[in-house]
């Protein structure tokens, strides 16, 4: 059944009425708006609100038409479906209405006394006075003008000569809180005038324009959400969504294929000199990608930028504080825990993913697409650690291979071993651009290695980055961080000669990229650009597809190096990384998460030959232009064989597109959600990379600082509470605004998680 949350409200009203006395047989008629549609739901006509069904509901449009469905009720909607039509498009923050023929406020209306501000409270809820509507008969359009006329000036509750009652809400609840509220006002006024007349007082006109400035504020507020969204994305109800069992089921019979990375062959190359089968790079091809279909950046972008422009959309209250009790009650102890750790961690926590609002959660076991904390709650992980797990948490044949590698020489030997050879063919089996490749101890050293070797290698100084971008936490990367146009402010503690290099761009505007290329030649040159090829923050403000190649050609251009920093993209978009999936081979690629299939010192830089060189300083006993990079624990038989193992299985089980297929289940389920419930979160997916914006904080940008300034903070709450509440009900996400889906999310996984994500999107304000 279409619309069935709001046909549910409509009923819900009902009951509440007639438990209260408000409603009698078939008198009056109740009505909902349908989020992000031009229809409302309402009341059948004459039909006794006490066997009221959900099916009974009526839909109309915002014209006054029926629309016929086929819940097979085949009843008539209200007569006065046409008055509830035009408040609907008169007043954009009305969500609900309910119209009633109550005793005392009728009273009022066969008297054609309007109520003057009598309370504060009247003032605030219902406007600065009860105005009296005009007589016309019932159901005609002249009654429809003639409420349309009044409700223009903002108050929310009408008496209609010789008829009844028209209460407004800003949602169902409103709606029949200010039915009652007129109720009571209409008594106290009946009373004052039989009591006292012509001796009523009112409240100062002051104290009036004051409450009626706070009602007001509020009509503002709601009805920017409507008037500011763009249309949601349709999504059938019968729609059959994608499906990652179905993608694995194709892949399957092809897992026999040699991952090894052994050709097999003394001759890899085709005939005539083409590229064989088993050449560089062609298993990558083959295997595919994880992005089934690129977003449409313009449209992603469009509905990010309106979702800021409105005012923030979080839970309602009251089911805050269930999530909340959740947390006291249901996680004791990890709140026990992590109480306990913040007397010896800074913070309670040793990485920035496990700052949980309220409180960090202890995870005790992870299992595929599982998580189990103390308490023994299960979540679905869509964190998968930050990325890197493609085919799963805890994965059993890569652990079991691992396992056989430490038994043999232990995690670290000090001396060479052959995994490490093992992984940097691999690599370069798959992203034959890697020609070379030097394993470091995380993606952040590996940034700062490969703009330490890019200014070796060129002789220059300057890099740039993309606003917003994280790099990370090395003194030359805190630039720009997260928000865009911010330069050093994250970088507390940090010299200004560290960033006095370092230059950023705003996404997406190749024409101030190129004058900042034109400036920093004047100053030297510019020794790299570093993107992360999706977009900063893994796409959180995507790039359009021809954005990399365009870079690519500034970089030529001005001699500058390319530097692709694949540290979530690398294997996750595929075996080819994004510089396969693009079509762009950058100069130097970082690697990290993924690259050690989870296990620790997973991180590394790898390219061009030439440039690569350099790092070979202490170990080739060359000198000049060679640098010192280096750790005593990287490149260990325990990380380098673990991400050998791990790269072997994704090619084996193609991982990286069954979970690309999954992000794409749970991306259109995730839109047909927001559709179904109206509501101005925006949903989109890279592959396995799944974006859910609710508030947009990472959109603020330094071009808008007075925005920035007064919304960061309550978008930043708004993003930790919704996050909360995924958790509440079993869902752990990335600061609740990101997912990552594996090999392990079947279709079972994904359908489970859209069940929690509509029971939380049915808490949310306003729904």
């Amino acid at each position: 059944m279409e619309h069935r949350m709001s046909r549910q409200h409509v009923v819900d009203m009902c009951r509440t009425m007639l438990d209260r006395g408000y409603l009698k047989a078939t008198e009056g008629n109740v009505s909902v708006r349908i989020p992000g549609h031009r229809l409302y739901a309402v009341t059948p006509s004459n039909y006794d609100y006490d066997r009221m069904r959900v099916e009974d509901i009526c839909i109309v449009d915002f014209d006054g038409r029926h629309v016929p469905d086929e819940t097979g009720a085949g009843l008539a909607p209200s007569i006065e479906c046409g008055m509830h039509a035009n408040i609907y498009r008169e007043r954009p923050d009305v969500n609900a209405i309910v119209h009633t023929h109550q005793p005392y406020a009728s009273a009022l209306a066969f008297l054609r006394k309007p109520i003057p501000a009598l309370t504060d409270e009247q003032v605030r809820f219902l406007g600065k006075q009860v105005a009296i509507v005009d007589y016309a008969p019932s159901g005609t359009g002249f009654l429809a003008k003639n409420v349309q006329k009044k409700v223009a000036g903002g108050d929310n509750a009408f008496i209609i000569a010789n008829h009844g009652i028209v209460a407004l809400g800003t949602d169902p609840d409103r709606a029949v809180f200010n039915m009652a509220l007129l109720e009571k006002v209409s008594i106290a006024y009946l009373m004052a005038l039989t009591t006292e007349a012509g001796r009523v007082y009112t409240i100062p006109a002051p104290i009036r324009e004051i409450a009626f400035g706070k009602l007001r504020a509020d009509e503002k507020r709601i009805a920017a959400q409507i008037t500011k969204a763009v249309e949601p994305l349709r999504v059938p109800a019968d729609e059959e969504l994608p499906s990652a069992d179905a993608t694995a089921a194709e892949i399957a019979p092809a897992g026999s294929a040699n991952p090894t990375g052994d050709s097999g062959s003394a001759d890899p190359a085709g005939e005539n000199g083409t590229a064989g089968p088993d050449a560089p790079g062609a298993e990558s091809a083959r295997l595919g990608y994880a992005i089934s279909e690129y977003p449409d950046v313009p449209d992603v972008m469009r509905r990010l930028k309106a979702l800021i422009a409105q005012p923030v959309r979080g839970l309602r209250h009251d089911a805050m504080l269930d999530v909340l009790n959740h947390f006291d009650t249901k996680c004791r102890a990890s709140k026990e825990i992590t109480d306990r750790a913040k007397r010896r961690i800074p913070g309670g926590v040793q990485h920035n993913l496990a700052f949980n609002y309220p409180f960090p959660l202890a995870i005790d076991k992870a299992e595929g697409a599982h998580l189990v904390d103390r308490d023994g709650n299960v979540y679905i992980d869509f964190l998968q650690a930050g990325g890197p797990t493609i085919l799963g948490s805890n994965y059993g044949p890569v652990n079991e291979q691992v396992a056989e590698v430490v038994h043999a020489s232990g995690p670290v030997t000090g001396l060479f071993h052959e995994y490490e050879l093992k992984l940097a063919e691999i690599i370069h089996r798959y992203m034959p651009h890697i020609e070379m490749y030097r394993a470091l101890g995380s993606g952040t050293e590996a940034v700062m290695a490969a703009v330490r070797g890019a200014r070796a290698f060129t002789g220059k100084k300057m890099v740039i980055k993309l606003g917003g971008a994280y790099h990370g936490w090395s003194d030359t990367m805190v630039y720009g961080l997260r928000v865009p146009g911010t330069y050093r402010m994250n970088a507390k503690g940090i010299p200004f000669g560290a960033t006095s290099r370092t230059r950023e761009a705003f996404p997406h505007e190749l024409g101030q990229l190129k004058r900042k290329l034109v400036e920093n030649r004047l100053r030297g040159g510019t020794a790299a650009v570093v993107v992360e090829p999706v977009g900063p923050e893994s796409g959180t403000r995507p790039v359009p597809r021809d954005y990399n190649a365009k870079v690519r050609e500034l970089c030529d251009e001005f001699g500058a190096l390319l530097v692709f920093d694949e540290v979530v993209t690398g294997f996750r978009l595929g075996l080819g990384g994004a510089a396969g999936y693009f079509g762009v081979t950058p100069d130097l690629t970082v690697l990290g998460k993924a690259v050690s299939g989870g296990y620790p010192m997973a991180g590394g830089v790898g390219g061009r030959a030439d440039v690569m060189a350099v790092f070979g300083s202490g170990l080739d006993g060359k000198s000049g232009a060679h640098i010192q990079v280096g750790g005593t624990l990287s490149a260990n038989p325990l990380s380098c064989a673990a991400g050998y193992f791990a790269i072997q299985e994704m090619a084996r089980t193609n991982a990286p597109v069954i979970a690309g297929r999954a992000g794409d289940r749970l991306t259109r389920g995730l839109q047909r959600l927001i559709d179904r419930y109206g509501l101005p979160y925006v949903a989109y997916n890279q592959g396995s990379i799944v974006h859910l914006e609710c508030s947009g904080v990472m959109l603020l940008d330094m071009r808008n600082p007075l925005k920035l300034l007064k919304e960061n903070k309550a978008r930043k709450r708004l993003m930790e509470q919704m996050g909360a509440a995924y958790a509440a009900h079993g869902i752990i996400t990335l600061a609740g605004s990101r997912m990552y889906t594996s090999m392990a999310d079947t279709d079972e996984v994904i359908d489970d998680a859209l069940d929690r994500f509509d029971r939380v999107f049915a808490l949310v304000e306003g729904v």
